[in-house]
């Protein structure tokens, strides 16, 4: 074999169950959305969180230090209008990546990809360089496209909702096949059809990086099951973590004898007193931009089949949290409502701030000590 080929084979082996993401803490914490404006908090209130890559290094390194699992970025083209033009100034999610992959040393990278933007070549040549700039803790987020005008803005067609799934799976075949398979292949889909692939060199991620998804519909509870290694979901009440949850592991297993873990997204809001983390918590909803949440909700459809009560609850939990639960009181509190969590099934959190860089400083020296008092880290 001629040298240069020699780097294509065999430059390293991480196996996927090692890394980060997939270690046995028995509740994983990521840090998320901390790459567009805003995180997920759609709000005028005081922070002074900015997307600069000042911040930006200084919040994955904190996080790396840390020990949290994972660093997840939101995959935005444009913002969400309203008064903030929520998550309109964003940076992109592989080039990100690879900078804080450089950056840090322990936690595992994530690119969110909107799937019908990026085609799999592509993403797997950019995935591959970045899981080796990472030394095997990347992974990707596979999105697949629900923002409609984003879509548009790249001059796509938004196909129906399970279609968007059947062509995510031929996306993750085509780019497991390009990851995987050695010499030249032909790729004959219903969505892409390519002549004389190949893609050296592969990943050091053995048997690929790690995918997460956040659907949770059928078509994507199927699509869950069958390809991804982490679903994330916003689902608000014990039960109906613990009913999914169950649900999704033994879909995967009885039907595709592959194991899933399950994490929930949050908005964590602690402070020193329960008053404080409640008044701060409510200066976020009354500083809300709450034509913004409208906006968000219109393009998802929610307002369409919900009472106006409903509605209002909504619209407070896209101003807080980006429809993810919110955790609220003093670091004690936090632990036990971490500890709920867990007892309802999730197997971690992808948690975000209002003021991250300051906020996850207090989180790790006032929180993750008592997590690992609870048994919830080690």
């Amino acid at each position: 074999m001629p040298v240069h080929q020699q780097d294509t084979f065999g430059v390293g082996e991480v196996d996927v169950a090692t890394t980060p993401m997939m270690n046995d803490q028995k509740f994983k914490l990521g840090v998320f959305a901390f790459n567009c404006s805003g995180g997920i908090v759609n709000s005028h209130a005081p922070t002074s969180f900015r997307v600069t890559w000042e911040q930006q290094k200084r919040i994955a390194q904190l996080a790396d230090r840390s020990g949290f699992e994972a660093i997840v970025p939101i995959a935005r083209w444009r913002g969400f209008g309203g008064e903030t033009n929520f998550n309109g100034v964003c940076y992109e999610t592989f080039t990100w990546a690879a900078g804080l992959a450089e950056a840090t040393e322990n936690i595992h990278v994530f690119t969110t990809c909107h799937l019908p933007t990026v085609h799999p070549i592509a993403a797997a040549k950019m995935a591959t360089t970045i899981d080796h700039i990472s030394n095997g803790r990347y992974g990707i987020n596979l999105v697949m496209g629900w923002f409609t005008p984003e879509m548009e803005m790249f001059g796509k067609k938004q196909l129906e909702h399970d279609d968007r799934y059947a062509f995510g799976s031929e996306w993750v075949e085509f780019a497991e096949e390009l990851w995987t398979k050695d010499g030249s292949f032909d790729f004959d889909g219903k969505y892409f059809q390519s002549k004389g692939v190949e893609a050296y060199p592969k990943p050091l991620s053995k048997p690929r990086p790690v995918l997460l998804n956040a659907g949770t519909s059928r078509a994507a509870l199927e699509f869950n099951a069958k390809h991804v290694d982490v679903n994330f979901t916003a689902l608000d009440t014990r039960e109906s973590m613990r009913e999914y949850s169950d649900m999704i592991k033994a879909r995967a297993k009885n039907r595709y004898q592959r194991d899933i873990q399950v994490m929930t997204m949050a908005l964590v809001v602690c402070r020193d007193t329960e008053a404080e983390a409640k008044a701060a918590h409510q200066e976020i909803l009354d500083q809300g931009d709450w034509p913004g949440a409208r906006n968000i909700m219109s393009v998802l459809g929610i307002e369409s089949q919900s009472s106006n009560a409903q509605i209002e609850r909504m619209q407070e939990r896209f101003i807080a949290g980006w429809g993810g639960i919110n955790l609220v009181g003093t670091p004690e509190q936090v632990v036990e409502q971490f500890q709920r969590l867990s007892d309802a099934g999730m197997d971690g959190a992808l948690i975000g701030f209002l003021d991250y860089a300051e906020e996850l400083e207090y989180f790790n020296e006032k929180v993750m000590p008592l997590m690992r008092a609870a048994g919830l880290r080690h």
